[in-house]
């Protein structure tokens, strides 16, 4: 039984980094490429993290461990995927041309780095989306 559910998840985590593995290469722009990455390579070696636990349930130095870094991995994941979108969308990458809305538009004060809830609060003026950062060719996305 123990190895039924250590090949199913194993297998699982394989193909979820499998999966990322292709999101990389499958989706158009930084952003969505980055927010299938983490998701899915997070997913896929946290599973593999606890296989290794169910495979040395008598060592605990293993299990500690495993366990650990899967908390850690959920808990920073998040954070270090949403500072480096942030930074990206600072520095002016680009959307890719299909994108439908831009919801930081308008929001961010380039001169302060702040992101505003309210697009009146925000010194900078809001700029046409197909001006700055929606990219009009796939080229610019790369």
């Amino acid at each position: 039984m123990i190895n039924i559910i250590l090949g199913t998840l194993s297998t699982l985590g394989a193909l979820f980094i499998l999966f990322a593995s292709i999101g990389i290469l499958r989706m158009p722009d930084f952003y969505l490429r980055l927010s299938v990455t983490v998701k899915a390579s997070s997913l896929g070696v946290g599973l593999l993290l606890i296989c290794a636990a169910i495979m040395f349930p008598n060592d605990a130095s293993v299990t500690t461990k495993a366990i650990a870094i899967v908390f850690f991995l959920i808990i920073t994941t998040p954070i270090a995927a949403h500072l480096i979108g942030r930074t990206a969308y600072f520095i002016g990458t680009r959307l890719w041309k299909e994108t439908i809305i831009d919801e930081l538009e308008g929001m961010y004060n380039k001169e302060t780095h702040e992101l505003e809830s309210d697009p009146t609060e925000a010194t900078d003026k809001p700029v046409s989306r197909f001006d700055d950062q929606i990219a009009d060719t796939e080229e610019e996305t790369e």
